[in-house]
């Protein structure tokens, strides 16, 4: 963790992180430039390069700073054991928005390290023993959803509404008008929806 960048005022990190997290997430670590990044965080070529090093530098430090601080948050709103399945996914939607008014690209910028396939941007990760995706698949596993007689397979729920939410955070992400808040209601909504065809005979 680069402690020099932590000297600077919070707006400022703020506004490197968010800059870095939402270009990553939407172009790729090879599809986004050094330029694009200085531009979107509003500073010059050479502080990025100061307290980064390099584009990898820099991508390295988003990946473990913001797994870090999503499981801090993740880790203090949801306690292991064995929750009713559209209650738990209630909970991980309130970190979620609790998150997204900070770093609204968050979940984006992980999922897309997660589909990366540049060498060089993977080979400069320090691998955590526990994801945001581990934390989630782990918590849904214990989750109860016999309750739920329409459910047949919890992985593929969770798998189609990964999906739901990739696509709405996009769309909440591009809408600069809309925030967590519009996320959280539209998941909301949709949460609602899928816990009622679940149940219905």
């Amino acid at each position: 963790m680069n402690e020099k960048f932590f000297d600077l005022k919070k707006e400022k990190q703020d506004r490197m992180i968010n800059a870095g997290l939402q270009l990553f997430a939407v172009n790729g670590y090879r599809n986004t430039s050094t330029d694009e990044i200085v531009a979107a965080a509003q500073i010059s070529k050479g502080l990025l390069f100061h307290y980064f090093a390099s584009k990898t530098g820099y991508y390295s430090f988003l990946y473990d700073y913001i797994t870090r601080y999503a499981l801090l948050e993740l880790n203090t709103r949801i306690r292991p054991g064995k929750h009713d399945f559209f209650e738990l996914e209630r909970a991980f939607l309130k970190a979620e928005t609790a998150l997204m008014e900070q770093y609204p690209s968050y979940l984006l910028f992980l999922d897309s390290v997660r589909l990366e396939g540049d060498k060089e941007a993977l080979a400069s990760l320090n691998k955590p023993e526990e994801t945001v995706f581990s934390f989630y698949k782990e918590r849904e596993a214990e989750s109860d959803y016999s309750a739920y007689l329409r459910m047949d397979s919890r992985e593929t729920f969770t798998s189609v509404l990964g999906y739901v939410k990739a696509g709405i955070m996009r769309e909440v992400i591009r809408d600069k008008a809309q925030g967590a808040s519009e996320y959280q209601r539209r998941m909301s909504a949709i949460l609602d929806s899928f816990q009622r065809l679940a149940a219905s005979l």
